[in-house]
């Protein structure tokens, strides 16, 4: 890459900015000055003298200061909002991600802020997006905030109630997928793709049985690189397994049927293995009496191992496994029960045992008066797992535990997300949800 060190002038709203070639390359390809430069960073000649730009200058100097030395300073006469949006105008919303907290760890995550909703005590699901925003379902209302935690209009469901929700991902910022319970005598129902900055639905993802369009509840989501959208389903007749669309034009491509003694349609978990090309389906206590975690195999229509705990003692561990998670580098599912206790079962051998590791019981059998909801999630070789008011991480090969998250109050985590390096956790009691991130580096 030969950057040239040629020196550049701006007028911004009528003030002059000069810099370098180098300084505005570290913008990078995807922002407004990229254009200013050809295939191999050579910047294109300029006739003017300078480049007119209509827009604020005090932003574009805390911005032009941000790419000289990674630092983002902002006077307290700039309002965030303001500088927020000429970020994003520049292409540079990335950067001043960065500027304002770190790469995701969860050892040293610190509590930014807790946010009040206001429908208290049915939260269902929380899921952070890939820019560092998150949306909240709340019974038939899903709540958009963006990555500077600003609230958009919400997404009203018109009483249908929110199962689950995700975000497509980078491809497409603001779509958002949410699941529907079904509504008995309505025909509606099932899923559908929305604009999360305004609401509004692009279109539905319908389920399809003997060329005859059905309606459907539509449980569990989760998305795979190949730009599949999977979700557990569940009709009036056989529509019970799990359906595949092209998350880009809203077709049904595949379905999964239930097999007979076993629970795909009820799922509460799915997860897509990239190195297998496998979906794991969990269906947990209390949605189902018993636990049923497959993992299937679309090519082959077969489900290549599984797990039940129907076999299992009625005071046995196994029977209280509320939340599964594969670890395809360890060649495991680990679960957790409803004391926090973690187990890891092994992919290589088909209907394994549950090897229970007791690290973090403290409560010696006895259940707190208050909802316990916990759940799982990995991320960067982290595991984190929820229980009452706190979320614990465990690092390393023998999972140890290395810190926990908690506030004082909001009640018992219903349901915490991993995405834009932040961690948002819901709570069930006050309907408010905990924003945590990584402080960013020092700059030496």
């Amino acid at each position: 890459m030969a950057i040239q060190k040629d020196r550049v002038r701006f007028n911004v709203g009528g003030k002059i900015f000069e810099t370098t070639a180098t300084t505005l390359a570290i913008a990078g390809r995807d922002s407004y000055f990229s254009a200013m430069f050809d295939d191999n960073w050579d910047l294109q000649p300029n006739p003017a003298s300078e480049y007119f730009i209509d827009r604020n200058p005090d932003c574009f100097a805390i911005l032009l200061d941000l790419l000289r030395t990674g630092e983002l300073y902002v006077p307290p006469n700039v309002p965030e909002k303001l500088l927020y949006r000429e970020a994003l105008f520049y292409g540079l919303a990335d950067h001043v991600r960065s500027a304002k907290w770190g790469r995701f760890d969860g050892n040293r995550l610190h509590l930014l802020k807790s946010i009040t909703g206001r429908a208290p005590g049915d939260g269902t699901a929380i899921r952070g997006s890939p820019e560092g925003g998150c949306c909240v379902a709340h019974g038939s209302m899903v709540h958009i905030y963006d990555w500077m935690l600003e609230e958009h209009p919400p997404i009203n469901l018109d009483y249908q109630r929110v199962n689950d929700a995700g975000w497509v991902g980078p491809v497409d910022p603001t779509g958002l997928v949410i699941s529907t319970c079904e509504r008995l005598g309505r025909g509606q129902g099932g899923m559908g793709l929305f604009n999360s900055t305004t609401g509004e639905l692009r279109y539905k993802f319908s389920v399809t049985h003997e060329n005859v369009v059905k309606s459907y509840t539509a449980g569990a989501l989760c998305f795979n690189d190949g730009y599949s959208l999977f979700s557990s389903c569940k009709g009036r007749s056989n529509e019970y397994g799990i359906g595949v669309w092209d998350q880009n034009t809203g077709q049904q491509v595949d379905f999964f049927y239930e097999p007979p003694g076993w629970s795909l349609g009820d799922a509460d978990k799915l997860q897509w293995l990239n190195g297998s090309n496998c979906l794991l389906v969990a269906t947990l206590f209390p949605r189902k009496d018993n636990c049923y975690i497959s993992l299937l195999d679309f090519r082959s229509k077969s489900m290549v191992w599984s797990w039940s705990d129907m076999w299992s003692p009625a005071n046995s561990d196994d029977r209280r496994v509320r939340d599964a998670i594969a670890m395809e580098e360890n060649g495991s599912i680990c679960v957790v029960n409803e004391f926090e206790d973690l187990g890891f079962m092994d992919l290589r051998r088909d209907s394994g045992s549950v090897r229970w590791s007791s690290r973090s019981r403290i409560m010696k059998g006895k259940m707190p008066d208050e909802p316990c909801y916990p759940k799982l999630a990995l991320h960067e070789g982290q595991l984190f797992s929820s229980m009452n008011d706190c979320i614990s991480v465990f690092c390393g090969s023998d999972w140890v535990l290395t810190s926990r998250l908690k506030r004082s109050f909001g009640g018992s985590i219903c349901d915490f997300s991993i995405g834009g390096d932040r961690l948002f956790a819901l709570h069930s009691e006050e309907n408010v949800f905990d924003v945590w991130e990584t402080p960013p580096p020092s700059i030496v």
